[in-house]
């Protein structure tokens, strides 16, 4: 079996940058040198150090074909030439002389085009006076070198119709790079394809230094160490090797986690382990390099991201995708080229796009300059053009997977896409103990019991629907940090304390002894008909201090066993539960308030939803469905004027049936209203162990009033605490 790995004595013993530079890129140099003997103008794009190097290479190569070169670097080449015209004065006059000089046709080089151009792409003022010469002859033949720190204007590119792009080296020729010496700092058998993860966007050049530098034992049982000056020698600007352990510092999310290390870690950690370069490039065709990780804002999203580097040893640059957009003509491709040019000098490198459909959203969908559509075709175009064994990721964050543009979600692009949800129950509960640890909270198990049951609701004072994140999670606990600090707590932090770092500043309606009363007495309408409906789930919380978005007093109400599967039941005991509220206002306030108006809309939707669109109208209506086969909610424009009456009819009827039902079921348990109204009232917020007493009490055989109110009573009367988390459904 063919393995990768090296005797020492199959390494060169010593290496010139020269030979290095020859060794690395044999092939391309053949062919940009056969290319100019064709008369063919290049430009290479390379490193500045490379530069040189290469030059060398191709000069030689010309002159064993009979081709003279000119070296234009814009330095004076006597002593007593002018200097003070600076480089563009002693450039143009080399230039003059090497164009309007030339009788026979030769390559003239130029080693500093990006000396040209500004910083957006465009053309200096001295450099206009560059162009017309470079188009002035066309005996000559061009050889231009570019840095890939910048970017060239459009007249200079169409001097060269020929372009290579030598960046970093390619996997297989990494064993002619490395000599005997330097092998030994990693072990007895040397392993370049372990060593190439490490340095895939080195040019020939700086490798033969960084290598040259290594120190250290020779033969080490543990080559960690010449990995480690390795990795700390590649990584450029502000990119660095995140500190994010994947289970020490994330909290919850079982399932992400897993998928994260089948489909990702594991398979690079296994790839690692191999030696059979035919198994390695298996694996490799496996492993997808354009990760999608979309769901709400503040789940982790980019903490994820950086998790997988830290496992992957990995470089990390976070780019914001508005950050990339820029005015200028061609600045925003620019960005991008200059972020993946640093990751892949960097490799392993991870690059995450934040808020990735800020640019990359479906062509055609733009409602700005049009900028996008370049910047998408940039980003493609890079994703392309990686070597298969470099390592370099791109991941992308969104909020809004849906709108991505569908040529960056095929395979072979970004085809790993990640789900990261908000939080679950046992999900918040590991992010809480993460932070209770890390600021030294000290909860104690009830206070941490009630921080994971209070966050299954609706994040109050935030955006409508918005739930818990675990950024919310964050700032909570840095709440409850700051009260300790504040007030020099040193004990354990009590649910009254998570309590108070969630409420302590948010702005609640002040509302009169009266308008509390009519709150008070519409919420216990909603709860008391929740606990007669066989069929309604259970109840988590009523509050009447206007601590959920949108509503001065509400209900909540736990998640119901079977989430995905709705009956005809559970429909018609929501219309009653939605009823009571109303009801409770006419029955013990005899007058009503618009505070019902939002409860009836939702009312008769959803008893036209029974009837025109569920089939459950009754044996009048018949089975069928009655409206249009969209989202609209209009009826079909087919249906008679006979039909649409029956319709409305029924519709009428579901609501004065759950109307009269809410009024019945209120009526006959007015002791348990008012009962409840009066604790409301009293303590403002009643929780599920209450609620769950007053279940038991209203599924218990009929007694007489005076026992059930004393039981009641008893009940509501003894402090409350919430038992399980939930998924919060307001009535106002």
């Amino acid at each position: 079996m063919t393995s990768v790995l090296l005797d020492e004595s199959e390494l060169p013993q010593e290496l010139t940058l020269g030979q290095a530079v020859e060794a690395a890129y044999a092939d391309a140099l053949a062919d940009l040198a056969a290319a100019l003997v064709r008369g063919i103008p290049v430009l290479v794009e390379c490193d500045k150090e490379l530069a040189p190097f290469l030059y060398m290479s191709l000069r030689q190569r010309l002159r064993q074909a009979g081709r003279s070169c000119v070296y234009l670097d814009g330095r004076p080449k006597t002593d007593g030439e002018e200097a003070s015209s600076g480089f563009m004065g002693t450039l143009l006059a080399q230039l003059r002389d090497a164009v309007r000089g030339a009788v026979e046709r030769r390559v003239v080089v130029l080693p500093h085009l990006d000396l040209l151009t500004t910083s957006q792409g465009g053309l200096t003022s001295e450099a206009r006076e560059v162009i017309p010469l470079l188009y002035e002859n066309p005996e000559l033949v061009w050889l231009g070198f570019k840095d890939p720190s910048f970017v060239l204007p459009r007249v200079i590119e169409n001097l060269f119709p020929r372009r290579s792009s030598l960046l970093g080296i390619q996997r297989s020729r990494l064993r002619n790079l490395v000599t005997q010496r330097e092998a030994r700092k990693f072990g007895r058998q040397f392993n370049p394809w372990a060593l190439y993860k490490h340095v895939s966007g080195t040019n020939a050049v700086r490798l033969r230094k960084l290598l040259a530098s290594l120190e250290g034992e020779d033969y080490p049982s543990d080559p960690s160490r010449a990995y480690a000056q390795i990795r700390q020698a590649t990584l450029t600007g502000q990119l660095e090797v995140p500190n994010i352990d994947l289970e020490r510092d994330i909290g919850g999310y079982a399932k992400v986690k897993k998928r994260l290390r089948n489909e990702i870690l594991d398979l690079l950690a296994y790839k690692d382990r191999l030696t059979d370069p035919r198994e390695i490039s298996r694996i490799e065709e496996l492993i997808p390099r354009g990760l999608i990780f979309w769901g709400p804002p503040g789940t982790g999203k980019t903490l994820f991201a950086k998790a997988m580097a830290s496992a992957l040893g990995a470089a990390i640059t976070v780019v914001s995708g508005p950050e990339l957009k820029s005015k200028w003509v061609g600045e925003s491709e620019e960005n991008l080229r200059q972020i993946f040019h640093r990751a892949r000098q960097s490799a392993p490198a991870i690059i995450v796009f934040d808020e990735l459909d800020s640019f990359a959203a479906a062509r055609g969908t733009y409602e700005g300059s049009g900028v996008e559509h370049s910047m998408v075709n940039q980003l493609l175009t890079e994703m392309d053009g990686f070597y298969r064994e470099e390592l370099v990721l791109v991941v992308g964050t969104t909020n809004f997977v849906e709108i991505l543009d569908p040529a960056l979600l095929r395979p072979g692009r970004f085809e790993f896409h990640l789900h990261i949800p908000y939080p679950d129950a046992d999900d918040r509960r590991e992010i809480l103990r993460i932070y209770d640890r890390r600021m030294q909270l000290k909860m104690t198990d009830e206070a941490l019991d009630y921080a994971v049951r209070r966050t299954g609701d609706f994040v109050e004072g935030a955006a409508v629907g918005t739930r818990y994140s675990g950024d919310h999670l964050n700032a909570l606990c840095r709440a409850l940090a700051r009260i300790r600090l504040r007030e020099g707590l040193t004990g354990p932090s009590q649910a009254a304390d998570v309590e108070r770092a969630l409420t302590e500043w948010i702005e609640r309606p002040p509302l009169t002894p009266y308008e509390e009363r009519v709150v008070a007495t519409h919420e216990a309408g909603h709860a008391l008909c929740a606990l007669f409906c066989p069929h309604s789930s259970p109840i988590k919380r009523i509050s009447i201090q206007g601590d959920s978005v949108g509503a001065i007093g509400f209900v909540q109400y736990q998640n119901p066993t079977h989430r995905y599967v709705v009956t005809r039941g559970q429909l018609l005991d929501d219309l009653c539960v939605l009823m009571g509220g109303r009801e409770a206002e006419l029955l013990l306030l005899g007058d009503l308030t618009i505070g019902a108006a939002e409860d009836l809309r939702r009312a008769t939707d959803l008893a036209r939803a029974l009837v025109e669109s569920f089939g459950m109208g009754g044996a009048e209506v018949g089975v069928g469905c009655f409206q249009q086969p969209d989202s609209s909610g209009r009826r079909r424009e087919s249906l008679s004027p006979a039909q649409l009456e029956l319709l409305d009819r029924r519709v009428r009827e579901l609501l004065e049936e759950a109307r009269t039902r809410a009024a019945r079921i209120l009526a006959d348990n007015r002791t348990l209203l008012e009962t409840l109204r009066d604790r409301l009232i009293e303590v403002k917020t009643i929780e599920a162990q209450t609620l769950s007493e007053l279940a038991r009490l209203a599924a218990a055989p009929p007694r007489e009033v005076s026992a059930v109110n004393e039981a009641t009573s008893s009940a509501l009367s003894r402090p409350t605490v919430e038992s399980s988390a939930a998924l919060p459904l307001s009535h106002a």
